[in-house]
């Protein structure tokens, strides 16, 4: 099978057929053998009605139903773990992604070899205020922080070989940073194509605040996770000796001066008397946490099970 195409969805009722009719023009005029993949990441509409609705017409077309909400990067994960296609295609369900781009990022995986494309929304649609500044914003810190240079993490529209989405765990709200999980696992052939954005047709943004700052802590999380992820107590340790390295020659100046004064017969001074006492016994009493932190973060990732971070309700076409 040449393409999977797996799309994540929220309540979008009316964009699935249209988009469903888009996606089946450019698959036929190039004659690629393909599966949809519909994820309903717990619609309240008749987006799945109309899911199953084209899955009964057309047996390439697949879908899963989530029991509620649960973000959309436990809806790729869970599209990822049913794709079959050798080049596997990501969009948004809103029509803002067009499948004409899809042939051109095909090319790019098979023929130039990237692992990984992502698209870039060039000239957006969005709100400069709301969303387009801190999206600049947010891709910015992005590759600093992670040594990727794309120009826009956002972006759903994204090609990768098969064997990149089977060895690679998107969770929490790790979507949009899904290169970086990639390079990560050793996926390092990662491009970029500039992409169509499409203005809105039916619907609501999704985007919001909270999105925006999520999207931060993400980074910081992703961030530790490349460079600790496997190793926690390199990093909580190493504060630790840190701090215990400044307690003990605060608490040695401390002990010298007393000593000083005593053999130099000078009055001396209660030892809580003197900042530096507090000083020593916080830096320890810190440093005995980040130890602690870097045992339990050993401990964790040693003993942590694979939990299940969805609950499927309905299947149709696997």
């Amino acid at each position: 099978m040449n393409l999977s195409i797996i799309i994540p969805l929220l309540n979008e009722q009316e964009s699935i057929p249209e988009l469903h009719q888009w996606i089946v023009k450019v698959m036929i005029a190039h004659n690629y053998t393909y599966e949809i993949i519909f994820i309903d990441d717990g619609s309240t509409d008749n987006s799945w009605t109309i899911i199953e609705n084209l899955s009964q017409e057309k047996s390439n077309v697949k879908g899963i139903r989530f029991m509620r909400n649960f973000g959309k990067s436990q809806a790729l994960h869970a599209g990822f773990a049913k794709a079959q296609g050798d080049v596997v295609i990501t969009m948004d369900a809103d029509l803002q992604d067009s499948p004409e781009e899809i042939p051109d990022l095909y090319e790019m995986i098979t023929k130039q070899k990237f692992d990984l494309v992502s698209g870039w929304k060039k000239k957006r649609y969005d709100s400069v205020v709301f969303k387009n500044l801190p999206s600049k914003l947010f891709n910015w810190a992005a590759r600093k922080t992670s040594g990727v240079q794309l120009n826009d993490f956002n972006c759903g529209l994204k090609a990768y070989k098969n064997l990149v989405i089977k060895n690679i765990e998107v969770s929490g709200e790790m979507h949009r940073y899904i290169p970086v999980l990639a390079k990560n696992a050793g996926f390092s052939k990662i491009g970029e194509k500039v992409v169509k954005h499409q203005a809105r047709k039916y619907g609501e943004s999704k985007f919001g605040v909270s999105r925006f700052i999520n999207g931060f802590l993400d980074l910081i999380t992703i961030w530790f996770l490349s460079k600790y992820g496997k190793r926690p107590m390199h990093l909580f340790g190493a504060g630790g000796v840190l701090m215990f390295i400044i307690g003990f020659l605060a608490t040695g100046f401390i002990i010298s001066i007393k000593l000083i004064r005593l053999y130099s017969g000078y009055k001396t001074v209660l030892v809580t008397e003197n900042p530096l006492f507090y000083i020593a016994l916080t830096a320890m009493i810190i440093g005995s946490q980040l130890f602690l932190a870097g045992f339990l973060g050993e401990i964790i990732l040693r003993t942590k099970n694979n939990e299940e971070r969805y609950k499927i309700s309905s299947e149709v076409n696997f």
